[in-house]
Parts: structure tokens; sequence; C-alpha cells
């Protein structure tokens, strides 16, 4: 009982200090349930995007991890950017040194380069265009067929886009731990023990894991989908955050979080970067305002090209690819 009590006095100190600081809390899926729960807005990396382009907050929470407070600082040059801590990175991210891949674009510079979102606000002063799993198909379709292309860093969606768009490119040799550590045998026998479920996975995952997949998508595709799917049982093969939201929209569904190579206390596989944003860090980040995001100006302004660029092509009426870059 006390600690249920210490929580709603959290919870309700945190909405004290949101409304007094004129902030708004900003939360990826795969937050624990809890900042979900808080939040103003809960989305994937495209609509998070969006929404910290558009906000009229002064100050910005955003309970992810650093890449993405990161992008909300380059849409919002002139506001304060928190993140509750500010070791929450990405593997993802870690993998592509700006550095290394600029030397890597170097080599073919003839290449339109395209960046996924998960990236360094370097990386991204390196791109032409930034993409999410959710407008990537349509951002590599917009692109003329003769014009070549580098995608960075996530290799496995990279692959998996040029099966979906037939487009041959560069890949940069990137990958997320947590997408990487999905088990098929395991999942092939959480199936067989649920014969009527479908298998779900995020493009991230490698290809076998795609492969046996009955559909395929972004974090918003894949609850979009579960929505709308008869089906009432689901293996879920992305980070397990996303059940949350799920279970909430759903609770007549049963939805069973993939298992990972090493997932063997329980099925599931986590992402410790985003699971290091707290109830108790999002409190102090907002009452000290503090860890903030600080970027240098030229970089925002490098890298804010490509992010527009991105939503430009987004919110484009379908047609034939016409754009040079």
């Amino acid at each position: 009982m006390e600690r249920i009590e210490q929580h709603n006095q959290l919870v309700k100190e945190i909405q004290r200090l949101k409304e007094e600081k004129n902030a708004v809390i900003l939360a990826h899926y795969y937050q624990i349930p809890e900042i979900q729960d808080i939040a103003d807005f809960v989305g994937d990396s495209l609509a998070l995007a969006q929404e910290a382009a558009k906000t009229t907050a002064d100050v910005i929470v955003f309970a992810g991890v650093h890449f993405m407070a990161e992008t909300a600082k380059i849409l919002n040059p002139t506001k304060k950017v928190l993140l509750p801590d500010l070791e929450a990175g990405c593997s993802l991210a870690e993998s592509c040194p700006p550095s290394d891949f600029r030397a890597f674009v170097n080599k073919y510079p003839d290449h339109v380069v395209v960046s996924y979102i998960n990236c360094t606000a370097e990386v991204k002063t390196l791109s032409d265009i930034v993409c999410t799993s959710s407008n990537a198909v349509k951002i590599i379709n917009s692109i003329p067929k003769e014009q070549p292309i580098i995608f960075a860093p996530d290799a496995n969606l990279g692959k998996y886009l040029m099966k979906e768009t037939g487009r041959e490119m560069k890949l940069w040799n990137g990958a997320c731990i947590v997408h990487e550590a999905f088990d098929l045998e395991k999942i092939v026998k959480l199936k067989i023990e649920h014969p009527r479920a479908k298998i779900i996975a995020h493009p991230e995952s490698e290809t076998h894991i795609l492969n046996a997949a009955n559909f395929i998508g972004s974090t918003a595709a894949l609850l979009k989908f579960v929505e709308e799917d008869d089906a009432s049982v689901y293996i879920v093969a992305t980070e397990h955050g996303i059940l949350h939201k799920m279970i909430q929209k759903l609770p007549h569904k049963q939805f069973i979080a993939a298992p990972g190579v090493e997932d063997n206390t329980c099925a599931c596989s986590e992402c410790a970067f985003m699971k290091m944003n707290t109830l108790p860090k999002l409190y102090n980040c907002l009452k000290h305002e503090t860890p903030e995001i600080i970027l240098d100006e030229s970089v925002m302004k490098k890298a804010l090209v490509p992010i527009e660029k991105m939503f430009e092509i987004t919110n484009r009426q379908p047609q034939c690819a016409t754009a040079t870059y």
C-alpha cells in the first residue's frame, strides 16, 4: 500500500511540474509502462519526431534514448530538451561511429545517403535523407531508380528494404542487439504451442525471423495490425515494451514476446537502454531541468536538412520518383 501511495505521489508531482514548466512528455513504445502511462504522447520514431516538430511546449522531456532526444533538439533548437538518463544510448546508433561512416560515404561520392533515424546527430549531418521504419519504403521509392544509394546504419532493415523495393544499396553493417537476438527455434516452438498465433516482427530483425513472420512493420504498424487483424494470439518479435500498449488496447487478445537466444528465464527481449528511464529519474529531470541535450548549432542546422526532407517525402502524395539529389 505504501509503495502505491509513493507511486501516486510521484505521478502527481510530475504532472504538477509539467504544468508549472509548460513541459511535454514524449515517450517511445519501448519505455516502461509507468512512463508510457504518464506521457502526453506515446509513439514510434516517426510519430515522435512529428510530435516534437509541432509541440508548443517550452520544455520537452523525451522518454526514449539519446538519438531520439537529439532529434527533438534538432527540431527545436531554441527549446530545452531533457532526457531522464543521459546514458540511455542505442546499440544501433553506436554501431555507426561518425568518423568511420564519413570514410564509408566518401568511397561512394555519387550515392545518395539515406540514414535510419536511429543514428547520431553527426551521422545525420552526413545524410541526404533520414527515414524511419514507418516510411523507409516510401523514402527509397522516392529516389530515382538510376540513383545509387547508401543505407545506414541498420543492415537488417537495409536488406528488408532491398527486397521490398527491388533496389540494390550499399549497406553499413550496423544492427540493433535486441532485434538481432531473437531465436527462431524458440519462436517455432511457441508457434507449435499456439498454432493459431500469428508471428509479427519489426524489420530490424534478422532475415530468417522476417521470413517466418505473418506481418512485418514498424512498432506503430504492428500495433495497427493487431487492432485490425482477426487473430486472437500473436508472437511479437520486437522490444517487449510494445506489449503494454497492445494489452491496453486489446485486453481480449493474447500477446507473447518473442524470446531471444539468451532468454532462459522469461520469454522477452528487452532493450536495457530504453529501460534506464524511470519515474524517479523523470521527476528529477523535470524538477532540476537536467540532463539537457546540448548540440552544436552547426550540427543542428546540417542535421535538420535530411530530417525535413523526410517529412517532405512522407507527406508527399504517391507519384513516380522524379526527385533529384
